[in-house]
């Protein structure tokens, strides 16, 4: 069994980290499934690693109130393998498969779609790092790349990007790019030589 097949969560393993997420012992800030995918994403494309900490943080918005020890150590390991899971996909240079549709059509009765979901989420990630994404060597190829995640995650109230988000072919196909844009920012931070 290599180590990114050890990581990879069962259906089981992610219903039971889903519903953890959407329980009563989390706070309403918590990152539910897609989310967390959406911050992992990120964490693993950046450049600089995060301690377990902040990444809990990130995650929760605030401690969970734990029933026991060992629930604790269970989701964090199911948390840790989740990561896991996205970097050895993102290493493999493998598709993506994103959680959600590709799509800015949100469910019935849900204000924003999953996909913005995700793509905010991924954003956070990007924020929360924002130095090491951007500098001066980075900031001009990383922007381009990021750019169909900014649109999807209508975070971004410029001209530029409402002006794609208003044109729903553009937006449409934007968004379709997701899954390899991830490939290509881990390889542009990861493998610059590629």
């Amino acid at each position: 069994m290599t180590l990114t097949s050890a990581n990879v969560l069962s259906d089981a393993e992610l219903d039971q980290l889903d519903g953890f997420l959407y329980s009563d012992l989390v706070s309403e800030d918590c990152l539910d499934l897609i989310g967390v995918h959406g911050l992992f994403s990120a964490l693993n494309i950046s450049p600089s690693p995060m301690d377990d900490a902040t990444l809990q943080e990130l995650v929760f918005d605030e401690e969970p109130k734990w029933e026991s020890e060992e629930q604790k150590q269970t989701i964090n390991t199911l948390l840790q393998r989740f990561y896991s899971e996205i970097g050895g996909n993102l290493y493999s240079d493998g598709e993506i498969e994103l959680p959600c549709e590709l799509s800015l059509d949100a469910e019935e009765g849900e204000d924003i779609s999953p996909l913005a979901w995700w793509a905010q989420a991924f954003m956070e990630g990007v924020f929360t790092q924002e130095e090491v994404w951007f500098n001066k060597q980075t900031e001009q190829d990383v922007a381009e790349m990021l750019l169909p995640v900014m649109v999807a995650s209508d975070l971004f109230d410029e001209a530029d990007i409402n002006k794609i988000r208003d044109d729903e072919k553009l937006c449409a196909e934007m968004c379709a790019q997701i899954p390899e844009l991830l490939i290509d920012l881990y390889l542009y931070f990861h493998a610059p030589e590629k």
